[in-house]
């Protein structure tokens, strides 16, 4: 597992390096093999396809601009895909929150609310936001993975070279971490 985190590791670091030499080939590269996991987390809320581009460049830009600007600097276990996915979701949820659309909270699994939005929820949905992006890896990948990528546990315990049972509790953990921390109990 360890190794997996370092050969995960060195590949942002070659990722990183290769985004800060404007690298042709490397930027088309992480562009396209991205762009998918966007489009389906839009299209799954309320968006549409037009939309998923907007937002997956603006997303795009924003990892460039921030790799640039040394404010992106890759941890052990976390992918430069997953900061991009993360940027896009948070891109797509402020359009969300501006156009006055509806919002997708994940309550439970597999469950959502769908509603128009008011200040509590704008209030709640801001804090789910913030504790979700300081929640750390790999539980943020987790609860991503799960509740906004639709993956199966299954995948997602590949992914992380565990049992579908550990990955199970392992997101059973991290969400009781996330709940805790939005109602204030941490």
């Amino acid at each position: 597992m360890e190794q997996k985190y370092r050969n995960q590791f060195r590949e942002v670091q070659i990722q990183t390096a290769a985004v800060l030499a404007n690298d042709d080939k490397a930027l088309e590269a992480l562009y396209t093999a991205n762009f998918y996991k966007t489009e389906t987390f839009v299209l799954a809320n309320s968006g549409t396809a037009e939309e998923a581009k907007d937002i997956y460049q603006e997303a795009f830009i924003a990892v460039w601009q921030n790799i640039k600007a040394g404010r992106y600097v890759p941890q052990n276990g976390s992918s430069l895909e997953a900061y991009l996915f993360q940027i896009a979701k948070y891109k797509w949820y402020d359009y969300l929150k501006a156009a006055k659309k509806i919002s997708t909270v994940p309550l439970e699994d597999n469950a959502f609310i769908e509603t128009g939005y008011n200040n509590e929820e704008e209030n709640y949905i801001e804090k789910v936001q913030q504790h979700l992006t300081n929640l750390g890896e790999p539980c943020r990948q987790v609860l991503t993975l799960f509740y906004f990528v639709k993956q199966s546990m299954a995948k997602i315990a590949t992914t992380f070279s565990w049992t579908e049972a550990t990955a199970k509790n392992n997101k059973y953990r991290c969400l009781l971490r996330l709940r805790n921390r939005v109602v204030g109990k941490q």
